[in-house]
Order: C-alpha cells, then sequence, then structure tokens
C-alpha cells in the first residue's frame, strides 16, 4: 500500500475511533474530546471516519456544525481522491 492510502485509512479509524470513545465519556459524565479536535481529524482526512462515527454511534448528529460541516468535508475530500487519482 502507499503512502497516501495508508495515510486515509488510519486517519479514518482514528477519527471513527474518537467519535466513539467521546460517545461512551459522554454517557459516563467524563471528560471529552473537544469539537474542535473531532472536526480538525475530519478535515484533515478523517471525514470518512467522522461521518460512519456519527451514524454508528448516533454521536454529535444534533450539531450543526458535524450535521452539515462533516458531509461537506468528506465530499470535498472525495472530490480530491477523485481528482488525484484520475492524474
Amino acid at each position: 500500500m502507499n503512502a497516501p492510502i495508508c495515510y486515509i485509512v488510519v486517519i479514518n479509524l482514528v477519527s471513527f475511533m474518537m467519535f466513539g470513545i467521546d460517545k461512551y465519556k459522554a454517557r459516563r459524565g467524563q471528560w471529552r474530546i473537544s469539537e474542535a479536535t473531532l472536526l480538525a481529524v475530519a478535515a484533515i482526512g478523517g471525514s470518512i471516519g467522522a461521518w460512519m462515527g456519527m451514524k454508528v454511534w448516533h454521536h454529535k448528529t444534533l450539531h450543526s456544525k458535524f450535521r452539515y460541516g462533516v458531509p461537506i468535508m468528506l465530499l470535498v475530500h472525495i472530490a480530491l481522491m477523485a481528482y488525484f487519482c484520475g492524474h
């Protein structure tokens, strides 16, 4: 596997797990992962993991910056991947 593909896989696994961990901690009233951190990880390539984490864990689905921001990031990332894979 080449480095960009490895990066995309790893960052999305991390993003997905972060949403699950944050949901787990939210249910127990524990220290939480900041929204800025969750969005930053999605923005640097983890949008697929973030979107899947929102769906699987039912987490952050009512916050508009997540409800709209993550799908927009996902579309941008898909467009960038399509562009760079085509060249």
